[in-house]
């Protein structure tokens, strides 16, 4: 008997054991249920639409580099003898800075001298030469009238006079071209001493002394060193072809310089390049820009050429305009935005076949919060800055727009989508208020 008795008693605590767990199973799939049904929505952030004043920028990025700088090359060749200045030195408008060995030179100019005086002696032996030849053209003329002489001999003192005047006109000739090469001898003597074209700071030595030096005679010759004015200086940017259009000589831009990271220098744009620079031309990463120059209004004397810039150019500025923070904005096509769909899950896909159906220009759209769920909106835009973008149409101030997360904007959020909201941005943080 109480082996049965006991018997009974493990099964009654089985039975327990298995309501207990069935119970605890229940209860979790109720609560997955219940938990499954209440879903929360993708959490954002965001923002009020408000009035601020915003200014529209071009960005670019560029090198420092003087207004006014000219690169010294010889327009002779030879042997560097003396060099009187140093990098970094300032010099004065016609001040020496380098002489190439003059030895060659000035035999030259000797020789060239020595063949002038000789050609000029010539000439005066012709000079003497075709006035006694005149003057026995003339008498044999006189005799001719007289019967004395023939027409033979006038004929022959003819010829011998229009000999004579040819070979004075060569000799001449030969003059000119001696004086000619005098004064070319004289000239490169003298280039043999270069001096200074301006005022201004040796910024770059090329060359040492004794060095062999080319001209520029026949080929672009050796460059020398780079005589530069400080004093005024500017950055030279690239501008992509779409932006460039935007800029007018006269903008005003911020310049900062990677060596001095928090330093804003003001400029203003001087010149707009009419040609464009392409690299990578014919293939993928083909790129398309403009030299833009933005002269420099207020700099120190630690900023020096080469050094590399970024620039943002204020190209227009709007007062009390409507805005929201620029990723608050993206970009869907008239498809999508009527069926709220995400971009990748609107395109069609035929198997066999290459669909090829056409789609609208893409619209600007944001997300406005209603309660729980988001409003897909299409807007109207303007000009942007770094931070903000101008609404045109399409939004009210004040309306609560999702300014993030960036997937969330671009690709999750949909017409009537479930939102969390993480935290709210402050009305008109930043701006004005109307």
């Amino acid at each position: 008997m109480g082996n049965g008795k006991n018997g009974r008693k493990v099964k009654s605590r089985k039975k327990i054991v298995w309501i207990a767990v069935g119970s605890l199973i229940l209860l979790l799939i109720l609560k997955s249920v219940v938990c499954g049904k209440r879903d929360p929505g993708i959490t954002v952030q965001t923002e009020k639409a408000a009035r601020r004043d915003i200014t529209q920028l071009v960005s670019a990025t560029g090198i420092i580099n003087p207004v006014y700088q000219v690169v010294i090359t010889p327009e002779v060749t030879g042997e560097i003898v003396e060099l009187p200045v140093q990098e970094g030195d300032r010099v004065k408008r016609n001040q020496l800075l380098i002489r190439i060995k003059p030895d060659s030179y000035a035999a030259q100019r000797d020789r060239a001298q020595a063949n002038l005086e000789s050609a000029q002696a010539n000439l005066g032996i012709r000079r003497i030469e075709k006035g006694y030849i005149e003057s026995n053209f003339k008498r044999t003329e006189e005799l001719f009238r007289s019967g004395v002489t023939n027409q033979q001999e006038l004929e022959k003192m003819k010829a011998d006079l229009a000999s004579s005047i040819a070979q004075l006109e060569a000799q001449k000739a030969m003059v000119q071209q001696a004086e000619a090469a005098l004064k070319e001898s004289s000239e490169n003597l003298k280039k043999t001493a270069i001096y200074s074209p301006m005022d201004g700071t040796v910024s770059q030595l090329n060359v040492e002394l004794g060095e062999r030096v080319l001209g520029s005679g026949f080929s672009q010759g050796t460059n020398l060193m780079t005589v530069a004015d400080l004093g005024k200086m500017e950055a030279i940017v690239d501008v992509d072809e779409n932006d460039v259009v935007l800029v007018s000589i006269g903008d005003t831009a911020k310049i900062e310089l990677d060596a001095f990271k928090n330093t804003t220098y003001n400029g203003e744009v001087t010149q707009i390049a009419n040609s464009a620079k392409t690299t990578g031309q014919g293939t993928q990463q083909e790129v398309v820009n403009f030299a833009i120059k933005i002269a420099l209004s207020d700099f120190n004397s630690q900023v020096r050429p080469g050094m590399s810039c970024n620039a943002d150019i204020e190209v227009e500025t709007k007062d009390n305009v409507l805005t929201v923070p620029i990723q608050s904005v993206t970009a869907r096509s008239a498809e999508e935005a009527a069926a709220g769909t995400t971009p990748d899950s609107s395109r069609e896909l035929i198997v066999g076949k290459t669909s090829k159906k056409k789609q609208s220009k893409p619209k600007e759209v944001v997300f406005v919060v209603d309660k729980d769920t988001v409003a897909m909106k299409e807007v109207k835009i303007g000009i942007s800055d770094n931070e903000y973008i101008e609404i045109i149409s399409g939004l009210k101030q004040g309306e609560e727009v999702v300014s993030g997360p960036y997937r969330a904007i671009s690709s999750e959020l949909q017409d009537k989508t479930k939102v969390k909201l993480e935290s709210k941005g402050k009305a008109g943080k930043g701006g004005k208020k109307n």
